[in-house]
């Protein structure tokens, strides 16, 4: 029963996760006083709360990883390259994605495109949920039985998709669009059905699609993390609902699920504890769910910084570019370590070493640059047990900056430092003497995914800007690449019956890669009875063990992982 009738994807209401400990819903409601409650799983859930109840969004008010991070889309002939083609030329092997499903968490679809559509013109569309619609809150059980309440957006089935096909005016009925054409094009290079008129097909043609259009993220966080307006930006609760969605649809049609996610965040520690990599990871109790998420396109854009402490203190250097309006740097750790911070501004005023206050902000005023620097330590207890300081720069002059770190506990003396994400900030603000290393973004992070990293499969060479290695806590990301680099596939267009290609460059065209191998895996192995118990391991084991690999390097690597996607090598090594 749905008990929450609030419009709580309205701008007036605030999503907070909280990690509850396996309550159950009834008793979350009853803690709360509010049945404006999301369940994601048996440790998180989202709670939505009017704005006007509650206290400014802080660092200091509320718990870190309580604060929705906000993730953007990693977009900046790969068939043959990554042995598609080669599998298609043995229809014997299986492996073409049929009785599988694969889910995508985008910008939305046009569902009316050929390419998702069977050769009788039905849809290949299962469902699709759009945040951005207003409907009403519907309900769907899970494998076990719960039931999941879904409080915004609204619900297309595959019978509402196929009764507008029909129809002259399609939108008429199902009013879903892809505005920015990043989620159409994905799902055309993982799931395309091929088309004659376009010479095009996806990497899996025959399997079925789910799609969850996220809603973009509210102002009120958009405003708290200061990015660019017009940067396209989502929460990571619309993100964890959306993994329960495509979950949902894939125990309605009991077909195993592959979720492509092609977003990411420099949020977060980079060692697989986000809330939403948390969220993936709890996949794995699932036979027959997989996820494959993008690196990352951090690699290149001077965003990271590794330290070393020595000596007093170690002098980190900030270049901020004209017209900034404001960002985060996140300089994390691993406890029992601390650092503090000073900070020098571009005109010169000093502000010497902040002292430790966990839980306290601390806001310092540079006058003559007119900027504001707010720090915060803090303790992070979810996963591995980390440390954060948290610097907030509010109109921050242009020029450099100094960060002073000091070693307050040392035990290795290695600190890392994040700039918020490429195009959340402008293009000439980064660390000068950053490292293209430890740059995975979440959720790519997580253990439980297959991480894809982007090159360019006309002449193997790593896409300069892909995320590279290892994870924070040593892990190795990405697990493998894929071709992402110029990538043709489905655009976009105002116009009736319009179908174009376009192209694209980025690590979320290489995860679409992945997402259609998995699924043509599942095909062969699950569908066709080759292999019933495969699940999410067992294909990163059959991925990995059939990647190219130049005899040059030493795998695996922090850049390409354990080597190139072929989906034939691995199929005929089995």
């Amino acid at each position: 029963m749905i008990t929450c009738t609030a419009n709580v994807a309205g701008e007036d209401y605030g999503d907070f996760i909280y990690q509850h400990g396996n309550s159950s819903l009834d008793t979350l409601r009853e803690l709360l006083g509010s049945g404006c409650v999301s369940y994601v799983n048996e440790e998180y859930a989202v709670l939505h709360v009017p704005l006007a109840d509650i206290a400014p969004v802080s660092a200091e008010n509320y718990p870190y990883n309580s604060i929705p991070a906000l993730y953007g889309l990693l977009d900046d002939t790969g068939l043959e390259a990554s042995g598609f083609l080669q599998a298609a030329r043995r229809p014997a092997l299986g492996a073409d994605g049929a009785g599988t499903i694969i889910g995508f968490i985008d910008t939305g679809i046009d569902y009316q495109n050929p390419l998702f559509r069977n050769r009788n013109g039905t849809t290949r569309i299962l469902g699709i949920w759009d945040q951005t619609a207003q409907g009403e809150p519907f309900v769907l059980e899970d494998p076990l039985g719960f039931p999941y309440q879904f409080l915004y957006g609204r619900e297309y089935r595959e019978e509402d998709i196929n009764l507008a096909l029909e129809t002259e005016c399609p939108l008429d009925l199902v009013p879903v669009t892809d505005e920015l054409g990043h989620g159409t094009f994905l799902a055309g290079a993982a799931a395309g059905s091929g088309s004659p008129d376009m010479d095009y097909a996806g990497a899996a043609p025959a399997c079925f699609l789910g799609v969850v259009k996220l809603k973009p993220a509210k102002q009120y966080l958009r405003d708290y993390y200061q990015i660019l307006p017009g940067a396209a930006a989502y929460q990571c609760t619309d993100i964890m609902m959306g993994v329960i969605y495509l979950l949902q649809l894939a125990y309605r049609y009991r077909m195993p699920l592959v979720i492509c996610l092609g977003l990411g965040s420099n949020q977060g520690g980079h060692d697989g504890t986000s809330p939403l990599s948390r969220v993936l990871s709890h996949l794995q109790v699932f036979r027959g769910v997989s996820a494959v998420c993008a690196v990352g396109n951090e690699a290149g854009r001077r965003h990271h910084y590794t330290g070393y402490a020595a000596g007093d203190y170690q002098e980190v250097e900030l270049r901020v570019g004209e017209g900034e309006n404001g960002f985060d740097v996140e300089l994390w750790a691993n406890l029992p370590e601390v650092y503090t911070v000073g900070l020098i501004s571009p005109s010169g005023e000093v502000t010497e070493r902040i002292p430790f206050r966990s839980g306290q902000d601390a806001s310092v005023r540079f006058s003559a640059d007119e900027s504001t620097v707010t720090v915060s330590y803090i303790t992070i207890t979810s996963g591995e047990s980390s440390y954060l300081a948290l610097l907030r720069f509010s109109r921050p002059a242009a020029g450099i900056w100094r960060i002073r770190v000091y070693p307050t506990v040392i035990v290795t003396g290695i600190f890392h430092m994040w700039l918020p994400l490429h195009g959340f900030i402008t293009e000439d603000t980064v660390f000068l003497q950053s490292d293209p290393y430890t740059t995975v973004t979440a959720p790519g992070d997580a253990s439980f995914p297959i991480t894809a990293g982007a090159y360019n499969h006309l002449n193997n060479s790593l896409y300069i800007h892909s995320g590279r290695g290892y994870t924070r806590d040593g892990r190795v990301k990405p697990d493998l690449a894929a071709p992402g680099v110029d990538i043709s596939g489905p655009g976009v267009s105002s116009a009736p019956q319009a179908y174009p290609l376009t192209r694209m460059t980025g690590t979320s065209i290489a995860a679409a890669y992945g997402a259609g191998a998995v699924a043509d895996l599942y095909s062969w192995g699950y569908v066709n009875g080759n292999n019933p118990r495969v699940n999410n391991s067992v294909i990163r084991a059959y991925l990995t063990r059939g990647a190219q690999r130049n005899p040059n390097y030493t795998y695996p690597n922090r850049e390409w992982g354990y080597g190139t996607l072929d989906l034939y090598e691995s199929l005929i090594s089995l």
